[in-house]
């Protein structure tokens, strides 16, 4: 078998293997959770029918067995640095999914999942920028105690619609993958792969009406592993652009709160409930700035609506991380 084959052998055995396992999990988990009671009111809906939570473990357990299926076939180190901050993420997301932590309890708990990128050695000392790269031998290790906290909790602020969290982050998993396979190398390329049907199989279950969702364990291990494919895949830059809608709106509430806080410490809400179930922006002066009562600026919409919008900020963000890595190609490699 050549190369090339093993690489498209690897690639379709790892796919496979994430979202089968997160497709067919997802049911059972979905019974499990309303059998033991972890459920959660979903508020922008009439009656405000109860939803399982966390699908977390479902996530975990789809990439590590895509994971580790790779790690046995390649025995590279990068898929294993991977595959551990992702699970020390997700064990992060779970104790706050079991019982509530202060606002600083995920962005500190976090930085412990830089730890195995750098025990591993997944991460080189240059810096991709627009125009070219910058050696930061020096700074780049405390740089990824900074990408790995803001990566996760970038991804949880807009775990806020249906479906949200998963679809935007699929979406930003395409350009990053395609900067990792060009500037990177083929290991992070294929350890993103489970990422992004991982992603692809849960969101048949958590888009509208959602019948699951994340919880923190889900969107901070989704979070952290997209961080941890932008170092190791040396598409830092690429992976912030293709993330720009949940960029904007972790910035814009944290402008406006002013401090580490999670959204339900602040009292005023940044979107209020009408009678048909539409969602408006709130006129609260107190409220945060959020993306999503940015878009409801123009007038109320659906919960459905308002989500259709933020999967074409991601797409348009997903082009314009596209645009960027030309850019980069012709002014890393080709100039």
């Amino acid at each position: 078998m050549t190369e090339g084959y093993e690489v498209l052998a690897y690639g379709v055995v790892v796919s496979a293997i994430s979202f089968l396992a997160v497709y067919f999990l997802t049911p059972a988990a979905i019974r499990s959770l309303v059998a033991r009671g972890s459920v959660v009111q979903d508020y922008h809906k009439p009656g405000k029918p109860p939803v399982p939570r966390p699908g977390g473990p479902v996530l975990m357990a789809g990439i590590a067995a895509a994971e580790l299926v790779l790690f046995a076939f390649t025995m590279n180190y990068g898929v294993l640095a991977i595959l551990s901050a992702t699970a020390i993420a997700f064990a992060v997301g779970y104790v706050d999914d079991r019982r509530v932590m202060p606002g600083w309890f995920k962005p500190a708990a976090l930085l412990l999942a830089a730890i195995p990128i750098i025990a591993f050695n997944a991460h080189g000392s240059h810096l991709n920028l627009v125009f070219g790269s910058t050696f930061i031998p020096l700074l780049y290790i405390p740089l990824i105690f900074v990408i790995m906290p803001v990566a996760g909790n970038t991804l949880n602020s807009i775990d806020i619609l249906n479906g949200v969290a998963s679809g935007v982050l699929a979406i930003a998993c395409v350009p990053l993958l395609a900067a990792s396979a060009i500037f990177g190398n083929i290991y992070v390329f294929l350890a993103g792969l489970p990422l992004l049907f991982a992603a692809l199989a849960f969101f048949k279950y958590h888009k509208y009406p959602s019948r699951i969702f994340p919880g923190d364990s889900g969107t901070l291990l989704l979070g952290a592993m997209y961080g941890s494919l932008a170092i190791a895949g040396k598409a830092e830059v690429i992976g912030v652009v293709a993330l720009l809608p949940a960029v904007i709106n972790s910035f814009l509430f944290l402008s406006s709160v002013k401090r580490l806080a999670e959204h339900r410490q602040v009292k005023a809400r940044p979107v209020a409930i009408l009678d048909d179930f539409r969602l408006a922006a709130s006129k609260d002066r107190a409220a945060p700035a959020t993306l999503v009562r940015l878009i409801l600026a123009d007038g109320p919409l659906s919960e459905e609506a308002v989500a259709q919008k933020i999967f074409r900020l991601a797409i348009f963000s997903a082009l314009l991380a596209f645009a960027t890595i030309i850019l980069q190609y012709y002014f890393l490699v080709v100039r």
